[in-house]
C-alpha cells in the first residue's frame, strides 16, 4: 500500500519508514516463530550468548591432556576457576559470572565428559581422574595461585584437587557439594528405589528432574524442553555409567576422605532447602576441616541445589567476602 500522492513530502517518508518497520517486525516473528517451532536450539544458543554477554564472558577452546575443552573467561583481578556438577555444564555458572566479574577474572570449564568439551569413549570420568584431568587444564592456561570453587560434582572434584596441589590453590569453596557424608537425602532415596532422574524421555521427565534441583524451577518453554530432552537421550549411557561410578565407595566419599589433608582457606555453601545433598554435610566438612587455616560457612534461604541460579546475588556476596578475606 503506497500513500496517498496529495500528502506532504514528509508525510510520505514516515509512512514508508513505518511501512518498512511493520515488514520487518513482521519478518522478525515469523523467523522467531519458525526458530521456536523448528530449530529451538538456535533460541537456546542465543539465549546463551545473551547470558555470556551479560556476564562479560568469552568462550574459549584449549587442548589439554587427552581433553579438548570449552571454557569461558573475563574479568579482572583475583582468578576464580569455577567447576559445575553432574549432568550441568558451564552455563548454570553465567547468572553467577555476571556478579563475580566486576572484581574477578573467572575462568569456568566444562569438565571433560560434559558441556561441549571433549569425552573419550570408555574414559573413567570419576573424581579422582577428573582432578588429574583439571590440572592439565590448569597448566595448559597457566594459572597461578587461584581460588577453586566447585558445586556438587563439582565441589568433590575440587577437594581432591585442592588437597593434592595446595601451592597452586589459594583457597577453596564448595557449594553444595558431594562426596561428603550426610543424612539422607530425597535424591539419595529416588536413587535407592531404583529410579534415576537424571535420565528421562519426556518433558515431564525433565520438569522432575527440575523439581528436584530447584526449590522454584525455572519456566522453561515446551520446545526448549524438547532441547534438553534430546540431548538427555543422546548422553544417556554417559549420565548412567559416570553416576554409577559417582556412586561407589570411593567417589561417594571423595571429598570426605580428603578433608584432613586440606590446607587452604576453605568455605562451605550450603542452600538450607537442598534436597539433593543434604545441609547436614555442612557439619561433615567443618568437623573434617583439621588443618585448615580458617572454616567459613554458610547457609541459604530460597533455594535447593543451585545457588548460583536461584541466588546469584546472594552466592556472590557470601563469596567475594570470603575470596577477599583470604
Amino acid at each position: 500500500m503506497n500513500p496517498p500522492a496529495n500528502l506532504p513530502l514528509w508525510q510520505r517518508m514516515l509512512f514508508r519508514r513505518l511501512k518498512f518497520l511493520g515488514v520487518l517486525v513482521a519478518l522478525v516473528v515469523a523467523v522467531l516463530g519458525g526458530s521456536y517451532l523448528f530449530a529451538p536450539q538456535w533460541l537456546l544458543r542465543a539465549h546463551v550468548m545473551r547470558q555470556a554477554m551479560a556476564a562479560h564472558v568469552e568462550k574459549h577452546t584449549v587442548r589439554a591432556g587427552d581433553t579438548t575443552w570449552s571454557y569461558y573467561e573475563g574479568g579482572q583481578g583475583p582468578t576464580l576457576v569455577l567447576l559445575h556438577g553432574f549432568a550441568a555444564d558451564k552455563t548454570v555458572w553465567l547468572p553467577l559470572a555476571e556478579q563475580l566479574t566486576q572484581h574477578f577474572h573467572v575462568v569456568i570449564p566444562d569438565l571433560p565428559g560434559w558441556g561441549e568439551s571433549s569425552r573419550s569413549p570408555g574414559g573413567d570420568y570419576g573424581v579422582a581422574a577428573q582432578s588429574h584431568r583439571l590440572q592439565a587444564f590448569v597448566a595448559a592456561l597457566r594459572l597461578q595461585r587461584f581460588v577453586l570453587v566447585g558445586h556438587s560434582m563439582g565441589g568433590a572434584i575440587a577437594g581432591v584437587y585442592a588437597a593434592g596441589h595446595p601451592q597452586g590453590v589459594a583457597a577453596l569453596a564448595l557449594l553444595d557439594a558431594y562426596g561428603l557424608k550426610a543424612d539422607e537425602s530425597d535424591f539419595d532415596r529416588t536413587i535407592l528405589a531404583g529410579s534415576d532422574p537424571f535420565v528421562y524421555d519426556d518433558r515431564a521427565g525433565f520438569e522432575r528432574a527440575l523439581k528436584l534441583a530447584f526449590l522454584q524451577p525455572p519456566q522453561v518453554p515446551g520446545r526448549i524442553e524438547d532441547v534438553f530432552v534430546a540431548r538427555n537421550r543422546r548422553d544417556r549411557s554417559f549420565i548412567e555409567r559416570t553416576l554409577a561410578e559417582l556412586r561407589q565407595p570411593d567417589d561417594y566419599l571423595s571429598l570426605q576422605h580428603v578433608l584432613g589433608n586440606l590446607t587452604v582457606p576453605v568455605l562451605g555453601l550450603w542452600c538450607r532447602q537442598d534436597r539433593m545433598v543434604d545441609p547436614s554435610a555442612l557439619d561433615s566438612l567443618r568437623n573434617g576441616l583439621v588443618q585448615a587455616p580458617a572454616i567459613s560457612s554458610s547457609l541459604l534461604n530460597g533455594c535447593n541445589h543451585m545457588p548460583m541460579m536461584e541466588k546469584p546475588e546472594a552466592t556472590a556476596q557470601v563469596l567475594t567476602g570470603f575470596v577477599l578475606g583470604h
